[in-house]
């Protein structure tokens, strides 16, 4: 393993441009910068920001608060992209204006069903088995 990088494999420049970009577009769309009425009506969490190798590539995790209107969250995202990107380029230092690509982050429904499956009767009777 690399000295700069973390055990997940990702180096921890990805990570930091990464996070400097997530904290970038929470900024704009939590002060209303972004003029969409959808964006403007929607509260929407930035989860993550992967970055690619050459920092030329952000994939963007979003989740718009209370779970409504992902879709139409999204597209709006994706209609206002490079007004994003400029305003993302002009607050975060980078040699290049990093390409953004808005994805629903499905972490959170991922958790939430695997919580659903551990409650259930059948399935927490065998776990139960197994702590004896």
């Amino acid at each position: 393993m690399r000295r700069n990088e973390t055990p997940e494999g990702r180096s921890v420049r990805l990570l930091r441009v990464g996070e400097q970009v997530r904290h970038a577009l929470s900024d704009i769309l939590m002060r209303g910068d972004v003029h969409d009425d959808v964006l403007a009506s929607h509260m929407v969490s930035v989860t993550e920001v992967r970055m690619s190798p050459d920092l030329r590539h952000a994939t963007v995790f979003v989740k718009p608060l209370l779970g409504g209107d992902e879709d139409i969250v999204i597209k709006a995202l994706r209609t206002n992209t490079a007004f994003l990107q400029s305003e993302v380029a002009r607050r975060v230092n980078t040699k290049y204006a990093a390409k953004l690509k808005f994805l629903a982050d499905e972490s959170f429904d991922e958790g939430s069903h695997i919580d659903r499956l551990l409650r259930d009767p059948s399935i927490a009777r065998d776990l139960d088995q197994d702590a004896d």
